[in-house]
């Protein structure tokens, strides 16, 4: 059963000089205990889809679904912060927070008391991979995979079963890629999280349980 839909969802960019279809009726279907991938060029409409996935933004048409509801009926900021976690190609840390602050941050923002997310947050940094010398370090201090990595341990922290990737290996070496791709598997297959990857990486997409390819707004075969 799905746990995120698309239907016939669209969406237009609109400015005083243009207006471009950046979607033009996408759907499609995104189950737990899976890696789904979203392949296409640039220009194909995969990030502008993966932002109202998050609940960044509303369809122009169409609608989202998470667990049968649609994002247009939730509040979008409840809904970022408890049901869909967004992991970005260049990590997005607070470079002035620590690792285990980072990963802290979006438990605190729910309200979870500071011990308790201090605890959390160490399990979820080892549970990535990382020591727990890593906790007192600032991202500077660590290299690009160990970042990704503490991104997505900053994800599991929001107790959501959607994980967004955007070009989550897009910054690193093949090694690392092959690493933060690895944890992704074992979070979709083991945990079963839905981890929905954009991509235009083959390699992901030849390891992703499903592929959506999109070209020009539309689903392509």
């Amino acid at each position: 059963m799905s746990i995120l839909q698309l239907e016939d969802v669209r969406y237009t960019y609109e400015t005083q000089y243009q207006r471009v279809e950046a979607l033009k009726g996408v759907t499609h279907e995104f189950e737990p205990g899976m890696v789904h991938a979203i392949m296409g060029k640039s220009g194909s409409g995969k990030t502008t889809l993966l932002s109202l996935m998050a609940g960044l933004d509303l369809p122009t048409a169409g609608r989202v679904l998470c667990q049968g509801v649609s994002t247009a009926d939730m509040d979008l900021q409840k809904y970022r912060r408890e049901k869909a976690a967004v992991i970005y190609q260049n990590f997005r840390l607070f470079p002035l927070l620590t690792v285990a602050e980072n990963v802290m941050y979006p438990m605190e923002l729910r309200g979870v008391r500071p011990r308790e997310a201090r605890g959390r947050a160490a399990k979820l940094v080892e549970r990535v991979g990382l020591p727990e010398s890593a906790l007192n370090r600032f991202p500077t201090m660590l290299s690009g995979g160990e970042q990704q990595r503490v991104a997505i341990a900053r994800a599991l922290g929001m107790d959501t079963k959607i994980l967004l990737a955007d070009e989550p290996t897009g910054n690193l070496d093949t090694a690392n890629g092959e690493n933060i791709l690895s944890i992704l598997e074992g979070l979709a297959h083991q945990e079963g999280y839905c981890v929905v990857v954009v991509t235009h990486d083959p390699a992901i997409g030849a390891r992703a349980d499903s592929v959506m390819r999109l070209q020009d707004g539309l689903v392509v075969a």
